[in-house]
Order: structure tokens, then sequence, then C-alpha cells
């Protein structure tokens, strides 16, 4: 299979039960996305699908032909990071920096549904594009948890870079 992933294609021979996230981790040597639960309760594992997020450590990597896979390492460097990965710096939105990736990438994609006026449960309305409170944020954000409990600084990092910051 041939898998496009950082903007770059790969040709893999991986048996069609390998999920994305050991594709990534173990064939691939991008260690950025991080095991957490193996059950798509945690977000440690998040990457991007077409601008979508996904869990995966749930998603077969056979599942991936033909999309665009971005994960954190495709979304900024050292020297050159994405504003989100700036705010995390920023607002010291990590403590131990094992959900972090996963948070980022999240978090990139919820910015952008956000943006196409997806609603969630707690918008207030259904019809009118949403605005990024701390409430709306934190349930957008619900599937990615952190075990050392920054989501206050995670919630300021994402405020910063939707320019809802009060």
């Amino acid at each position: 299979m041939t898998l496009s992933i950082n903007g770059s294609s790969h040709s893999l021979d991986l048996d069609p039960r390998v999920t994305l996230l050991d594709a990534l981790r173990h064939t691939l040597g991008m260690t950025g996305s991080k095991k957490g639960c193996d059950h798509g309760q945690c977000g440690a594992c998040t990457v991007l699908s077409n601008g979508r997020r996904v869990n995966a450590c749930l998603t077969l990597a056979a599942m991936c032909e033909g999309d665009e896979i971005t994960t954190i390492e495709g979304l900024g460097e050292p020297g050159d990071l994405s504003d989100l990965q700036d705010a995390f710096v920023r607002h010291d939105a990590y403590q131990c920096g094992y959900c972090t990736p996963g948070q980022i990438c999240s978090a990139t994609a919820m910015l952008k549904e956000a943006e196409a006026g997806w609603p969630s449960y707690v918008s207030d309305s259904m019809s009118e594009a949403p605005k990024l409170s701390r409430d709306e944020i934190r349930e957008r954000m619900s599937g990615n948890l952190c075990r050392c409990a920054a989501y206050p600084n995670i919630v300021d990092a994402i405020e910063d870079v939707a320019g809802s910051a009060e």
C-alpha cells in the first residue's frame, strides 16, 4: 500500500491488520503520535486524515490509502512551529508532554470544524457559527485526555490561536 503522510509518499508492505498508529511509529519511525490506551479513549494517538481528526490506534493503515495523513511532525518543526505548537509552548499547555501531539492535532482540526460552523453539544445555535468560548473549546477537546491536568493552559493556548482570548 502507499500512504501519503505529511506530504510524502510511503510505499509500505504491511499486514492489513496493522493500525495506522503502529505503521507510523514502528514502520516509519514517526514517534510523535503516542499509544496511550490503545482503545480510542484518550486521544494521545490523534492524527489528521484529510484534515479530520482520527484515532490512529483504531484506524487500520490500509483504510488510509488515498488519504492525506498529517501527524504532529507535519504541522511544524523546531524553528518553524505551527501557531498552535507555539501557543502550547507560550501557555505552558503541557506537563509531561505525552498527550501534547494528540492535543495539538485535535485542536488543529477542531479550529477548522468551528470555522466551518460545525456545532457541538454546547453550541448556542445549530445554524450560526459557534463562538469558541472556554466551554465550547472544552467540549470540542473532550476526546483528548491529559493525565497531568494541564487543561486550563491547553484551553488558553487554543483560545489564543482562535483569537477569542478574553
